[in-house]
């Protein structure tokens, strides 16, 4: 089927619905070095008009990529509930644009309208808003996740921990989870990048971890980002794991390239079930996506890298995650050249994961070669906290010694909790406070002044 409008008196005509997807997208260099990016800005406004008028229900007819060789596509169509969809069912993109934007599409009904709807849909529809209505609607959605704490309310922004150490050196890793913790920083996971992927190494920093959380009953969880298959390992030779970690993908052939598949994902699932270390729930999977991985791989099937990008949290939401995490200029700039375009990604990320039901968080970074600053994150984290980020990352000194990359630190979560009245996980208020880590001022939270020298002593000789 073709695709047609006219702008200015001139036709414009796209052979199907993935090549209008694309065309609509605003302008990002992954797109444009992928070969699949508008012309020109006449010919972006063109298939963002053309996208506003098909009907949602297009989606679930032309697949961008074919079920028959695809497993995400197959789980997206075969997942899809159509039930929940029924009450949009006869929209177009534009008029579901207009339908998100409005008093309807309260939190109660995009809670339940999140089955209904598939990657492809909200992806769309994101093309075609403006910044301001990407939070406006973001901020509607409540994904509430729990496993030791409850992170996603209403009102709260929970950060991840990131003690890296360019040689898994025990003492620097302890050192900066005091720090950390010290900031307020921690609830969302204490989450630690190993330099090697030694399954007996990883075993170690799982036990340091589980050392820290459960000497001083810090209601949270540890987590070491190493691949799924390692986890499992791990957890076969006794080692106190929490969350399962994995970067995914938004096609079969992208997850092919960091040796997974659903398969796969499903036995990491189902062994991180049977540790049975949640005390409030069992969202115990952590997934880590960004826009480019999929064309990086050369796995992109002719789709833009956001259209990939959302279709990495349909394969998240499978697992009941307890956090999804957009690492959106890790990348380079080969893909997001420059703080605008860093900051629209992350937006449209936050957006699309959120009406998929999935808890978004942001690692609101950059590169060193990329076209961006830290002012650019300044705005994003902003940004995103006004839309109701669930999480987002705090690393010592905003600058991760291992990964070599710019991101948000342990100060700039307290900026913009202060800022805009958030708090952390309700549970890790309140140890804070019981620790007398942070106190409470009117709305605010304030760093105490008087942190007890024994809890400071005995997590400096944790390592």
């Amino acid at each position: 089927m073709t695709y047609s409008h006219s702008v200015g008196g001139t036709t414009w005509r796209f052979d199907d619905l993935r090549e209008v997807m694309a065309k609509a997208s605003p302008a990002r260099s992954g797109d444009l070095l992928a070969g699949v990016a508008a012309g020109s800005d006449a010919e972006r406004v063109a298939a963002q008009m053309c996208l506003a008028d098909v009907p949602l229900r297009r989606f679930l007819e032309e697949a961008l990529i074919p079920y028959e060789s695809d497993e995400v596509t197959r789980l997206i169509i075969d997942s899809h509930d159509a039930a929940a969809f029924a009450p949009i069912s006869h929209l177009t993109v534009g008029d579901f644009r207009n339908w998100l934007l409005g008093e309807e599409a309260d939190e109660s009904s995009l809670k339940a309208l999140a089955p209904g709807l598939t990657p492809e849909m909200v992806a769309a529809v994101s093309k075609i808003m403006r910044v301001q209505d990407l939070i406006l609607v973001a901020q509607k959605v409540r994904v509430v996740t729990r496993f030791r704490n409850s992170i996603g309310l209403a009102g709260r922004m929970s950060t991840r921990l990131q003690p890296n150490h360019p040689t898994d050196d025990g003492a620097g890793i302890a050192a900066s989870i005091l720090d950390g913790l010290l900031y307020g920083n921690g609830d969302a996971v204490i989450g630690i990048n190993p330099a090697t992927d030694s399954t007996a190494g990883i075993c170690e920093l799982l036990k340091m971890l589980d050392a820290v959380i459960s000497r001083y009953g810090i209601p949270t969880q540890g987590c070491i980002l190493t691949h799924v298959t390692t986890s499992i390992e791990a957890i076969n030779r006794g080692a106190p794991l929490d969350l399962v970690f994995q970067s995914i993908a938004g096609t079969e052939a992208a997850n092919a390239s960091f040796g997974i598949n659903l398969a796969t994902l499903q036995e990491g699932y189902e062994a991180g079930l049977s540790q049975k270390r949640g005390t409030l729930g069992d969202n115990l999977m952590y997934f880590e996506t960004g826009q480019g991985s999929a064309l990086s791989a050369n796995a992109h099937h002719g789709v833009d890298q956001q259209t990939c990008e959302a279709r990495a949290y349909a394969v998240a939401r499978r697992y009941k995650p307890l956090l999804v995490n957009t690492v959106v200029g890790f990348i380079g700039p080969e893909y997001l050249y420059n703080g605008k375009q860093i900051i629209r990604a992350g937006l449209e990320d936050h957006f699309c994961g959120k009406l998929l039901g999935v808890p978004m968080g942001c690692d609101i970074c950059y590169t060193n070669h990329a076209e961006a600053d830290q002012d650019d994150m300044d705005m994003l984290l902003t940004l995103l906290g006004t839309a109701g980020i669930n999480f987002i990352m705090g690393i010592p000194g905003s600058d991760d010694v291992m990964l070599n990359y710019q991101t948000t630190s342990f100060h700039d979560a307290l900026y913009v909790r202060q800022v805009l009245g958030l708090k952390p996980a309700p549970e890790f208020e309140e140890w804070l406070a019981k620790m007398q880590i942070l106190r409470q001022d009117g709305n605010h939270l304030q760093l105490g002044r008087d942190l007890p020298e024994a809890f400071r002593r005995a997590l400096e000789q944790q390592a």
